[in-house]
């Protein structure tokens, strides 16, 4: 009897599976286009901080949407995702969640559903985003609970016969897992074997990626090599050996890179900061026409440098600098034509500011907002449409506060470093690094907190600090700043 019991209810639940899976991966990627415009990493390139928690969670929803197409898979965690939604228009939304004044809003949700629909509805729904075209997509759009239908209706058994039989309740384990909130022990438990298994199998590649960046940081006389983005090892790995094969069939226009810093990103050129910039899509065509163009790209960092000292000489001596973790990843080209912007705005106002009565202080300029802020960090944060008259005040009443900013952002850099080392000698990891977008406060924070843990997991471990949970393909295990 209780055989016959349990089989009946795998039959019924199988084809409650089946029946909840009708909606295929491609009407899913159609129906999520909406979410995708608003959410997608490009549309992002004036925030890195909100592109790079979007390149995030899309990677853990990619996962969660593959785990769901897979046959046989049953292993359903809630997971919790964090996107920046762009707006259209973001006065005439009713949502809550707050905006920035850039024009896009964070929401948070969490993914608990068991089927394709569900979870993009899930997913428009909690970015405020109109469902109706998913009606017209050939499966049944109506949510679970409005379906009328008897017709191969799963049972609902009482509670005593999951007693009875010892059976595990669908729902209540849902509902359990949905109370249980994810903590750093519970998750290291769950995912250490995968992220070891992901680092062995990385580690011959992560040798062959250091030797690579040696032998051509060597050769070229480079003073580094970096990456944008977080590739894998071995698409980093495929992009040296790319260079390397330049080197050899064009040795002669590789001559003005020595002291250089070559950063492999989105798009080739020379970045603000003077870094060489070689796109990935790019082919060698494209990387030897920005070598052949390096003697020009130094004359107008050196006009470009001369931009800023003037600059500053108007501005009582406050010193202009990029930070390339905090802003777009702009050209030479596009740094230049804001500062010279800047500077022709600022000649003609004529603003009296005494002569080195800023010196020690720091500025950005930034194309993308209307009025002044000091940052957290100690530096200006200066609108290029800025009104002369507002900057002059803005920057006489927060001058002291600036200093006093800049003097406690070197104590943390101190203290953020110190806290590094000692965590990774105490856990025995192989690497302790940090997203660009958690903050030293962040990160002193987070290691604070670890050392006060027992986490034998971790040895000989590659830690990163970011904003969520996650195992990269090389093995890397990513955890949230505030973990609980």
């Amino acid at each position: 009897f209780y055989y016959f019991v349990r089989l009946c209810l795998d039959k019924i639940l199988l084809q409650c599976i089946l029946q909840s899976r009708t909606l295929s991966g491609a009407d899913a990627i159609n129906a999520l286009r909406p979410f995708y415009f608003a959410v997608h990493p490009d549309f992002f390139g004036q925030h890195p901080k909100e592109r790079e928690v979007n390149e995030n969670s899309l990677k853990r929803l990619n996962g969660y949407l593959e785990n769901l197409q897979k046959p046989g898979f049953r292993s359903f965690k809630p997971t919790q995702l964090t996107f920046y939604v762009r707006e259209r228009e973001p006065n005439s939304s009713n949502v809550q969640e707050p905006f920035s004044a850039s024009g896009f809003r964070a929401v948070s949700f969490t993914l608990h559903t068991r089927d394709l629909l569900s979870t993009v509805l899930d997913i428009l729904n909690s970015c405020s985003l109109s469902t109706e075209h998913v009606q017209s997509l050939n499966v049944n759009s109506q949510p679970h609970k409005e379906a009328k239908s008897t017709v191969n209706r799963p049972i609902k058994w009482d509670k005593t016969y999951y007693s009875f039989t010892g059976f595990k309740d669908p729902e209540e384990e849902l509902e359990q897992a949905q109370r249980v909130e994810t903590t750093l022990l519970s998750w290291l438990d769950d995912n250490e074997a995968s992220a070891v298994k992901k680092l062995k199998k990385s580690l011959p590649l992560r040798k062959e990626l250091e030797r690579l960046k040696i032998e051509l940081s060597h050769e070229l006389q480079l003073s580094d090599i970096r990456w944008q983005r977080s590739w894998g090892i071995a698409h980093r790995c495929s992009q040296l050996h790319s260079l390397g094969r330049l080197v050899q069939q064009r040795p002669e226009i590789l001559e003005n890179v020595k002291g250089r810093t070559v950063v492999f990103t989105d798009r080739s050129g020379m970045s603000a900061a003077g870094h060489i910039m070689l796109g990935t899509m790019d082919v060698h065509h494209h990387w030897t026409k920005i070598f052949e163009r390096l003697p020009n790209y130094y004359k107008l960092q050196k006009r470009l440098l001369l931009l800023e000292d003037r600059i500053s000489q108007l501005l009582g001596g406050i010193q202009v600098i990029y930070i390339e973790e905090l802003q777009p990843l702009l050209t030479l080209e596009e740094y230049f034509e804001t500062l010279n912007s800047f500077y022709n705005k600022l000649r003609d106002s004529r603003l009296p500011f005494h002569p080195r009565s800023l010196r020690g202080l720091q500025m950005i300029l930034e194309s993308d907002r209307y009025a002044p802020s000091l940052h957290e960090l100690g530096h200006f944060m200066i609108p290029t449409v800025c009104d002369p008259a507002a900057l002059q005040w803005f920057i006489f009443a927060k001058a002291q506060e600036a200093r006093e900013n800049l003097k406690r952002k070197e104590e943390m850099m101190i203290t953020e470093k110190e806290l590094i080392n000692t965590s990774t000698e105490r856990f025995s990891l192989d690497r302790l690094y940090k997203e660009p977008s958690v903050s030293s406060a962040q990160m002193i924070d987070c290691c604070k907190r670890l050392l006060e843990e027992s986490l034998p997991y971790l040895q000989g471990m590659h830690l990163c600090i970011s904003h969520f949970y996650s195992v990269l393909q090389d093995g890397d295990l990513c955890i949230p700043w505030n973990w609980k």
